[in-house]
């Protein structure tokens, strides 16, 4: 008896494949997944979320390179960023006076949980501004560039703020520190928008790539960041669950108080010109930005050193001279413009300093806050 499954197997082999046909397939096969791709846009897709709908909106803007500990993770797509934060779930009442902070690592807080950075003390020490009650937003991003924040900021306009507070440092003004950075760097054709429109900082779009090609801007050329859009979802539940954004070890590594003994900053020497090199445009562009909506400008707190070489730098980011020449300059900007400005550079003890000179610990973090809402209500609020 004829073995059944060899006659198949023989029927099936027998010169029936026809390898060009087979090979013609396959590229169209393959042509239609490109093709099928490039039609699926991410930008669309990455304002559908999960969080404010089954997951709680993060208080924070997603960062974190722990994914396993911080149930977060870095990505450099706005929507999907501003997606996940709890400022789009939140329709704005009448009844509220909302606050939106920008800024850097010490706005978003590292190594601090959410209800003891600089936005939640606020919204907890002042109830209420004009007669409202005061919802208050981190918006604050892990990177040191002022056209980040202005980036951030004109994304967040959309959410119809009352007050807009920015903490500034010197690390985010010098000009090559505005492009060198990954969340403007991926979104630097919205920085050509922004120029386009308004004719702002129009140094910032050298690096802009106009031959880009096609296969880039599709699903395939940009897997990596569809692949990132989806485990944010997954860290929704995570995230929900515990309320847990970063890591926070035992030990870390302690700001630097004994410094190296040089004085250059970014180059740069005590005779050259560092106001030139600084990109105080931008502050120009956000206040353009911001229209009728107060910004309050903060001279962010910085850790003053007491150890080795203390004496020519304040800290591991700041030789003397720099630091006192920016701050000169900031000081008399702002006077000349009469923009609201609170400089509280050496507010904060130099123990109160966790892993940089400009990361905070909780007890920093409530005498600035105290600072600031003091501020608050004698410039903004009339909560006698």
């Amino acid at each position: 008896m004829v073995n059944k499954k060899s006659e198949m197997e023989n029927n099936i082999f027998k010169g029936t494949i026809n390898l060009p046909r087979l090979l013609i397939k396959t590229i169209i096969l393959l042509i239609l997944i490109v093709v099928i791709s490039t039609l699926i846009n991410i930008d669309s897709i990455s304002k559908i979320s999960f969080y404010n709908l089954i997951f709680n909106g993060r208080v924070r803007l997603p960062f974190g390179e722990n994914s396993a500990q911080s149930y977060n993770l870095t990505l450099n797509n706005l929507d999907a960023m501003f997606a996940s934060h709890i400022v789009s779930g939140q329709e704005k009442t009448d009844e509220e006076f909302r606050i939106i902070v920008i800024g850097d690592s010490s706005t978003w807080g590292i190594l601090l949980r959410p209800n003891e950075t600089l936005s939640a003390l606020i919204e907890t020490g002042l109830p209420k501004c004009n007669g409202k009650k005061v919802s208050t937003f981190n918006l604050g991003y892990p990177t040191l560039s002022l056209t980040k924040d202005l980036m951030i900021m004109e994304y967040a306009m959309r959410y119809n703020p009352d007050l807009i507070i920015w903490p500034l440092t010197l690390e985010s003004f010098p000009n090559d520190k505005q492009i060198a950075n990954p969340l403007v760097e991926n979104n630097i054709e919205r920085i050509r928008l922004i120029n386009q429109e308004f004719g702002l900082a129009s140094n910032m779009t050298d690096t802009i790539d106009e031959n880009k090609l096609f296969i880039d801007r599709s699903l395939i050329g940009r897997r990596k960041e569809f692949a990132d859009l989806i485990r944010l979802q997954f860290f929704g539940f995570l995230w929900s669950a515990t309320g847990i954004d970063q890591s926070y070890p035992i030990d870390f590594p302690k700001a630097k108080n004994d410094l190296e003994n040089t004085i250059e900053y970014h180059g740069m020497l005590p005779a050259d010109d560092l106001v030139e090199s600084l990109a105080f445009s931008v502050l120009d562009s956000m206040v353009y930005f911001a229209g009728d909506i107060p910004i309050i400008f903060i001279n962010e707190p910085i850790m003053i050193s007491n150890g080795s070489n203390s004496d020519v730098r304040y800290n591991f980011y700041y030789p003397i001279w720099a630091y006192d020449t920016y701050r000169r300059y900031l000081g008399e900007n702002m006077k000349e413009r009469g923009w609201k400005y609170l400089d509280v550079w050496n507010l904060i003890p130099n123990k109160e300093f966790t892993n940089s000179a400009i990361h905070l610990s909780p007890e920093g973090e409530r005498m600035y806050s105290r600072e600031m809402i003091n501020y608050l209500n004698e410039t903004i609020c009339n909560e006698n």
